[in-house]
């Protein structure tokens, strides 16, 4: 197969797994674009690349020949929406049906600094695709189902294998975050590291430094969600990148047993059992969200409370304390940490399944229409109702009222 920059049509095989070509919403953009300018219009990235590696394509991105203006006149005139989205670097958010698409017309670098590039726009493909990241993110696809392969990304596809362009330092000295691509993408998609490219990530991790927070978490943690998350890790510890990034000890036996038993576990849990109690501040060096941040605390203080052979009692105490979703990380953290064997873990997985916390019937209007006057005293009532209520098991509304009962009447002999 002629891969030196022929088109290439897909194969039959390929083709199944193409069919999204066929959305109508895809179709309405790329006719828009075609019309100002026939051949104008590509597909690139992730949707070929994912899709030629068997994979369902997350979203679409279309390279052009068109400029910014260009491409938001052709949209217009069709009668699509236009989003000028990051317009300065040649992107423009296409709109139909409901669909938002990215649409970048086709660049080169003037200038970088290793965080962002200075770009000039052009008709080029190949030189297009020479400032990409790696061999299979610069396939382009015809609307028509033609490849276009300037740089050898078919070959990379085929085998399975993660390569940067060209010399790996100088796509590296682009844009510092292409270290931490190369550890989330081979860990996709590939069985072993590309030695020049993981050579290079190693001798300018120190780069890593350069790039803003908000990028170098949104890259870290997409790497911890991974199902390989342990496979790409291993290697970044091994080259110094994963210092980079937190510098205490990692664990990375215990994610393993994480990922093990929970594959998809979230990139918040991930970190929890990864650096444990050294991993305070670790949420806000990656710009966790606050929800993230809970999780990765959550799980920790939470998996303090698991204990091998708990009883149901005792799990319905956990679940009604922390919530069905807490327990479930509470219990994948305990195991990864060994505190518990994966039987116990299946156990308190079951029950938190299986059993719904309810709510407790009594609350602050209950004590104060018993005759208590509004202030702290009704929270110490209402809480030790409620400490009674969790001892028996969580009983019925009725009991729950009489367990009330008995602690206004001792409160009353108090007062005697």
């Amino acid at each position: 197969m002629n891969r030196n920059g022929a088109f290439i049509p897909l194969s039959d095989a390929q083709r199944r797994r193409f069919d999204w070509l066929n959305a109508p919403y895809l179709k309405k953009i790329v006719a828009a674009l075609e019309k100002a300018e026939k051949g104008s219009a590509r597909y690139v990235g992730g949707c070929v690349r994912d899709s030629l590696l068997g994979d369902a394509p997350k979203d679409f991105d279309i390279a052009t020949t068109l400029s910014p203006d260009a491409v938001v006149a052709a949209l217009k005139h069709a009668g699509l929406g236009a989003a000028p989205t990051g317009v300065e670097h040649g992107t423009v958010t296409a709109i139909a049906d409901h669909h938002g698409v990215e649409v970048t017309t086709l660049r080169a670098d003037v200038s970088t600094d290793g965080r962002r590039a200075t770009v000039a726009f052009t008709k080029d493909w190949a030189v297009d695709a020479g400032r990409r990241d790696f061999r299979i993110n610069a396939i382009y696809l015809t609307p028509d189902a033609q490849l276009y392969d300037p740089v050898g990304g078919l070959d990379d596809a085929e085998d399975k294998r993660v390569r940067f362009i060209g010399e790996p330092e100088a796509r590296i000295a682009e844009d510092y975050l292409r270290i931490l691509r190369f550890f989330r993408f081979t860990a996709r998609f590939s069985g072993a590291f590309d030695a020049a490219g993981l050579a290079a990530c190693a001798a300018m991790k120190g780069g890593i430094e350069r790039l803003s927070a908000e990028r170098v978490g949104a890259e870290t943690t997409a790497i911890l969600a991974l199902p390989r998350a342990v496979f790409a890790l291993q290697a970044m510890e091994a080259c110094g990148v994963l210092a980079m990034i937190w510098p205490a000890e990692a664990d990375i036996a215990a994610l393993e047993r994480l990922k093990n038993a929970e594959p998809y576990a979230s990139a918040p849990l991930g970190l929890a059992v990864l650096y444990g109690d050294e991993g305070s501040g670790v949420g806000a060096r990656l710009r966790l969200s606050n929800a993230e941040k809970s999780i990765r605390s959550r799980a920790l203080d939470a998996a303090e409370d698991v204990a091998s052979r708990m009883s149901d009692r005792e799990i319905r105490v956990l679940i009604y304390k922390r919530g069905k979703d807490g327990v479930s990380d509470a219990a994948a953290a305990a195991h990864a940490f060994q505190r518990i064997g994966d039987d116990d873990r299946q156990r308190l997985l079951t029950v938190a399944s299986e059993w719904t916390p309810p709510v407790f019937p009594i609350s602050g209007r209950h004590v104060v229409a018993a005759g208590v006057a509004p202030g702290p005293e009704v929270s110490v009532l209402l809480a030790a109702a409620e400490r009674r209520w969790i001892e028996e098991d969580f009983p019925d509304e009725a009991r729950a009222q009489a367990i009330f009962q008995e602690v206004m009447a001792r409160r009353a002999a108090g007062r005697r």
